[in-house]
């Protein structure tokens, strides 16, 4: 997205020339629905194998529980920061209002907005490629290499590319019709979820019914650093499968009541998705007694594991149907997270803080088109890129450039603006920042070689800072407000 700055320009009176305005058409129901589309994506089908073969079968449990902690204590400042701005963009809006867009505020909400082209596409792109990669239990001949001087590039490059084209030409429509269509791509979501709970509760029937796998309990598991490193590595992705919660505020501009919409809509998604999530993980226990002899070797693992499973509870059809609603399901993520990261790059042009061409509505349907298509180009590109570490470095730099930010963020508020209305103030504050602070900041410490993700992170800070600082001198904002210009 950010290639495009040598085409565009940035209004030096810091408003971006926006046409028309966003209309308020999503209620709780689809908000709730676009949070979930979001959160139950690819994601926890593709990682399910690796929590388990991180932590281990009996700390599995617990990296999904810790994780749902994790996002309720980060929901509940997002609920907060939500309702009381409830504006396009999410974390950009309120990275301004906290430190104030007229100093600090403007730099990280710009920062916000460049890690946003970077991150954005990224969980776009490894979306698509988990669908293309489901799409292989039906046509093998996607995992060959077409150009063979290009070997690391496949057919599934090209399919999760495609992917991403499709989802933009579908959200190119105003967002009562965008709403309609996630209803539909919901309900299959919804009959994945009930494929790998009914495939896995069967298997355990059919071998002597459920149990929990042999193994050492929790609390003697944890009397060593391996498994404090292992239930750190687990809990990371189970984070990253859960996030999404947020979705809602990207979109609260176009959001009816978004001062209640938006919190009950964050909470209710996370008590959804952990209840959903705990199951999922419960009913693959048992077929999985020889996990732990893998565990050295997490290749082994089939990214089709609970297609695999549902073949061995059900027959072949089941295995094939089963990943035929994933792919199904990934697509509908890739749906959701393009509609609600497409708002941030137009709210920050609005703002004249990002590029100006970004800044404009489609006429008839409302909708941040040239945003949208950004996004989806971008996405696209990156699906030919390897992406073995990806959600790794998504976590990392989304935690240090964002949520951090925010949590911080909440407590300064609260310090600053004491007098702020706030429609929804969290409950046990400032319980639930400092807990989401301890959290992120164990995912962040607590696991081997995380030294690499940091400093990729903080190369993007830099670039970013750097970028942010060439272009406000030229427009005379923080840090150079009041001087003159050459």
């Amino acid at each position: 997205m950010l290639s495009s700055a040598s085409n565009s320009s940035i209004s030096a009176n810091g408003h971006a020339p926006a046409v028309g305005a966003l209309r308020r058409g999503i209620g709780l129901r689809s908000a709730v629905l676009f949070n979930l589309l979001e959160m139950i994506g690819v994601g926890p089908f593709l990682t399910l194998p690796l929590v388990i073969t991180a932590a281990g079968l009996r700390l599995s449990i617990w990296a999904w529980a810790l994780g749902a902690v994790i996002a309720m204590a980060d929901g509940l400042v997002w609920a907060e920061l939500g309702a009381a701005f409830p504006r396009a963009g999410g974390s950009y809006a309120y990275l301004r209002e906290i430190y104030g867009p007229k100093g600090v505020g403007n730099w990280l909400s710009f920062l916000f907005v460049w890690q946003v082209g970077f991150t954005a596409p990224l969980s776009i792109a490894s979306g698509a490629i988990g669908l293309a990669g489901f799409l292989t239990v039906f046509l093998p001949a996607l995992g060959g290499a077409p150009i063979a001087a290009l070997p690391a590039l496949h057919d599934t490059n090209f399919v999760a590319a495609a992917a991403c084209l499709l989802v933009t030409a579908l959200l190119y429509r105003n967002v009562g019709s965008v709403a309609r269509l996630a209803w539909v791509l919901f309900a299959g979501v919804l009959a994945a979820l009930a494929g790998v709970l009914a495939s896995g509760f069967a298997h355990a029937a059919a071998t002597g019914g459920w149990r929990m796998p042999p193994g050492p309990s929790p609390v003697a598991a944890l009397g060593s650093f391996g498994a404090w490193n292992g239930l750190a590595q687990a809990t990371l992705l189970a984070t990253y499968c859960y996030w999404g919660y947020y979705n809602v505020c990207f979109l609260a501009a176009e959001t009816r009541r978004p001062e209640r919409t938006v919190p009950r809509a964050i909470l209710l998604s996370i008590a959804i998705v952990a209840a959903l999530y705990l199951a999922m993980d419960l009913a693959v226990l048992p077929a999985l007694h020889a996990v732990a002899t893998h565990a050295a070797q997490p290749a082994n693992f089939s990214g089709q594991l609970v297609a695999e499973i549902a073949q061995s509870a059900f027959g072949r059809w089941a295995g094939y149907v089963l990943a035929a609603l994933i792919v199904w399901t990934a697509f509908a993520s890739i749906f959701s997270l393009q509609l609600g990261y497409s708002r941030v790059p137009y709210a920050a042009a609005r703002d004249g803080n990002y590029f100006d061409f970004l800044a404009v509505l489609h006429p008839k349907h409302g909708i941040p088109h040239r945003a949208l298509v950004a996004l989806g180009l971008a996405g696209a590109f990156f699906c030919f890129f390897p992406l073995a570490e990806v959600i790794k470095l998504l976590v990392v730099t989304r935690i240090l450039l964002q949520f951090l930010l925010q949590q911080a963020g909440v407590i300064v508020l609260r310090m600053r603006r004491p007098v702020l209305e706030r429609p929804f103030k969290m409950p046990l504050y400032p319980l639930p920042p400092i807990l989401a602070i301890a959290g992120f900041g164990f995912l962040l410490v607590s696991r081997a070689h995380a030294l690499k993700e940091l400093a990729v992170a903080a190369g993007i800070a830099g670039s970013g800072t750097l970028l942010y600082l060439v272009r406000a001198r030229r427009l005379r904002q923080w840090p150079f407000a009041g001087q003159e210009g050459e």
